[in-house]
Parts: C-alpha cells; structure tokens; sequence
C-alpha cells in the first residue's frame, strides 16, 4: 500500500488528509491518473509530488510502503 497525503487546497478538494491506496509498481504518471480520476481537477495548477519526502519524476515508479505527498504551490514574500 501507498501511503498519500494531500497539503492545503488539495485537502479540500479530495476531503480527505490523507489515504492508503494499492498503487505499488505504478509509476508517478499513473498516480496522477489514478488521482485525477478519483479527484478530478487535482493536476491542474502547479501541484508537485514527492515521494519519500522528494520531489519524483513522472517515470519514478511506486514501491509498497512509500509515502507520496500532493504538494500545492507555494507563495510568500
């Protein structure tokens, strides 16, 4: 299982934290598939994922046990 938790803005939108989800052996591309589906309008902006607390590559693939944070832009002065 895959471990994922949604920052910000994206909490609201899927109206959960954070969830478990059996995508082991998917890539990072699959996972936005898999999220949009499930969250349509979650891809759109400049929303980032790490996984294991860094930033992943499309083609990075998902192994059981990591943990994957949807990551929404941030602003500050």
């Amino acid at each position: 299982m895959i471990r994922l938790f949604y920052f910000a803005g994206l909490r609201e939108l899927t109206g959960v934290a954070e969830e478990k989800a059996a995508l082991a052996g998917q890539t990072v591309e699959g996972l936005w598939q898999w999220a949009e589906a499930k969250y349509p309008g979650i891809r759109n902006g400049s929303v980032r994922v790490a996984v294991n607390e860094e930033y992943a590559l499309a083609n990075d693939i998902l192994q059981d046990g990591d943990t994957v944070a949807f990551i929404p832009p941030v602003s500050g002065g």
